[in-house]
């Protein structure tokens, strides 16, 4: 078995130690696509080369989209050829990826930031990414659990001890109770497994009565 904390640094880090990084640079590609839409805006609309400038804002977004899946799609296959349980964390991705914008009676703060954040979340794809390893397990007799997200980034694996003073950054781990200290996801990781597995059991255990 086998827990795996995904992210947006790194897109995926597995309890085992074993860590899946996108090949995508996603502000590059932001930053290129944003480019090649300034160029569509200087264009007039409908001409030939309004055209063609929308074929390569196509095209660049068609090259994200296949390397985005042939990397899933591999580190998918290497995970479930390796693990019989594979436990991740059931993450609403539409309610993380919510706008920052509020109401006019009550605006939202740091909107530009979230924004930048929605985009990154989106970008990863881990909805599909979920998809691919739970019917990938189950052609080869294995098992995708998902466990809730709560706390599991800011909870000791070592003492269980839940503190958001545990972690001060994205990605050290420090446990004030206990002094353990971990690369973040990797904790994450091994909290995610444990709660996986304990869900496991008493599946088993509910199965056996």
């Amino acid at each position: 078995a086998v827990g795996i904390d995904v992210g947006v640094a790194v897109f995926a880090t597995m309890s085992d130690g074993t860590k899946f990084v996108s090949p995508i640079d996603l502000k590059a590609a932001q930053k290129k696509i944003a480019w090649l839409q300034r160029n569509l805006a200087r264009k007039v609309k409908g001409s030939f080369n309004w055209r063609k400038q929308v074929g390569k804002i196509q095209k660049e977004y068609r090259k994200i989209f296949n390397v985005r899946k042939d990397f899933q799609h591999k580190a998918s296959t290497t995970i479930c050829k390796n693990h019989a349980v594979v436990i991740v964390e059931d993450l609403q991705v539409k309610n993380m990826s919510a706008s920052a914008r509020g109401t006019i009676e009550s605006p939202g703060k740091m909107v530009k930031a979230k924004s930048g954040l929605n985009r990154s979340i989106l970008s990863q794809g881990w909805s599909e990414f979920f998809r691919q390893l739970e019917y990938k397990l189950a052609w080869t007799g294995g098992l995708l659990i998902k466990i809730p997200p709560r706390n599991t980034s800011i909870q000791c694996a070592k003492c269980r001890y839940t503190c958001g003073e545990n972690r001060t950054n994205q990605s050290s781990f420090r446990c004030v109770e206990c002094g353990h200290s971990e690369n973040a996801d990797l904790n994450a990781a091994h909290n995610i497994k444990a709660a996986g597995l304990g869900v496991s059991r008493k599946r088993k255990g509910g199965a056996s009565n």
